[in-house]
């Protein structure tokens, strides 16, 4: 056999490899093998086969009580990898500072970090003030825009458990937060849901106000948000849609960009 034909053997293999990790990563927990079978139409043999291989190289850990599959640490190194490369923030930089050419606001790219935003990402805009949203600085994130997009994409028993209790709010500015209970967060967090965005007025720093949306991953997870912060008094409330149209194309570029897909 050619090199050339024994490359295109091996192909299969490969990409039906690649299937079962993706499924296992789509899913909440550890699959049984007849289930991968079936979601992937493939042979028995060939799925236990692959799964053999793959945890001897540790990409799945076979839990044997459970008979069933799940991902191991080498996928989690992954990972990892993925994150030590920044690929959020070499993705959404230049699109973040187009962004802020054609708007002419500062717009920033932050993630969920336990209850706090992550700014990992901030563009400002030429002849704008300086604002507390820095590369590095952790904000509440039912204060922020940010992690209000970020928290109304997320399953609400998640939500529920980021937010056992009243201790678990704070507040920022002389003007109290109208979120200090997980009845007004719920409440708030519906609407971004029936908007497509979420709003920030003056509360994580007085006179200024953001729209943000959220950047998903391939099975609509959350994982990061881009946001547009302004002086209120330079922005009156009927442009906020039209900035967060803006904003969500953006965040639903940055979606489609981080998992491979051209934007559509």
């Amino acid at each position: 056999m050619s090199g050339t034909a024994k490359a295109a053997s091996k192909v299969p293999a490969a990409e039906n490899t690649l299937r079962i990790l993706k499924l296992l990563a789509s899913k909440r927990g550890p699959l049984a093998a007849s289930t991968i079978a079936t979601a992937l139409d493939l042979p028995r043999s060939s799925v236990y086969h692959l799964l053999g291989v793959m945890e001897q190289s540790g990409f799945v850990l076979h839990l044997h009580e459970e008979q069933r599959y799940g991902l191991g640490i080498s996928a989690f190194e992954l990972s990892s990898a993925y994150s030590r490369q920044e690929p959020l923030s070499r993705l959404g930089r230049p699109m973040l500072a187009s962004l802020v050419d054609v708007i002419g606001e500062s717009a920033h790219l932050a993630v969920l970090h336990g209850r706090d935003v992550l700014y990992v990402v901030e563009e400002r805009a030429k002849n704008r003030p300086s604002l507390v949203t820095d590369v590095g600085v952790r904000l509440p994130s039912h204060l922020t825009a940010s992690g209000r997009a970020i928290l109304a994409a997320l399953p609400k028993s998640q939500v529920r458990a980021l937010y056992p209790n009243a201790a678990a709010f704070s507040s920022r500015t002389e003007t109290d937060s109208p979120i200090l209970k997980y009845s007004a967060l719920q409440s708030h967090l519906d609407q971004v849901r029936q908007r497509g965005y979420a709003t920030e007025n003056g509360e994580v720093t007085a006179g200024f106000g953001s729209v943000a949306a959220a950047v998903t991953d391939h099975v609509g997870w959350p994982t990061a948000a881009v946001a547009v912060t302004f002086l209120e008094e330079k922005v009156p409330a009927d442009r906020w849609p039209e900035l967060a149209r803006r904003v969500q194309k953006v965040a639903d570029d940055l979606s489609h960009r981080i998992h491979g897909r051209p934007s559509v």
